[in-house]
């Protein structure tokens, strides 16, 4: 594994770092990006897919983000440009409200709802939050499928957010995996100033 550290730089330098890690491989290789910055990590990301690496990122601290890329065979990115993004987020409010997507079919239900949540990851302009309620706080705690994806999506600077109501009502208070606990009145408010509100 390579460890690139770009606490501390400001774009590009992080995208550059990374670019001359990949570059300098000599076969199969992961290699790992501290950043600490959502943006930083939004640009390294793109940089490192366009490479067609398999990318994983999540939040270790306050201002401390991980990025891992998983490199397979030895890339020619000379000629890749470097390029510094704007903040990939937008005034758009994610919303779910139970642990399965649609009516019908419980099973199918989990099953789309890990989908969407992956979906939510693969966007180009990212939510600013998503809300987890009811039968959807259960997807932020531990043992949730889709942890990773929210994860993910949290260090890209996506506001993650469970109801704290819900989650002691399910026991789960002490479980919440990713994210922070919100209550009613930080909902409403959210929603309220939403440019957008998307419900699955």
């Amino acid at each position: 594994m390579i460890q690139v550290n770009a606490i501390g730089d400001n774009c590009p330098i992080p995208v550059i770092k990374t670019k001359k890690a990949i570059e300098a491989l000599t076969g199969s290789e992961l290699v790992e990006v501290l950043v600490d910055n959502e943006v930083a990590v939004q640009n390294v990301t793109k940089m490192a897919k366009t490479l067609g690496g398999s990318v994983a990122s999540e939040r270790i601290a306050e201002k401390e983000f991980k990025i891992r890329i998983q490199i397979g065979d030895v890339l020619s990115v000379e000629e890749e440009e470097v390029a510094c993004i704007p903040d990939r987020r937008e005034n758009t409010i994610i919303v779910i409200s139970s642990d399965r997507m649609g009516t019908g079919n419980d099973e199918l239900g989990k099953i789309l709802i890990k989908g969407f949540i992956f979906a939510v990851t693969q966007l180009d302009t990212l939510p600013k939050t998503m809300l987890f309620y009811n039968g959807g706080a259960t997807l932020t705690v531990e043992g949730s499928d889709s942890l990773e994806d929210l994860k993910h999506l949290e260090a890209q600077g996506v506001e993650i957010l469970t109801c704290g109501t819900c989650l002691n009502y399910y026991g789960l208070t002490e479980k919440l995996a990713v994210g922070s606990v919100t209550n009613m009145y930080s909902i409403v408010e959210k929603m309220a100033g939403a440019g957008k509100i998307v419900q699955p």
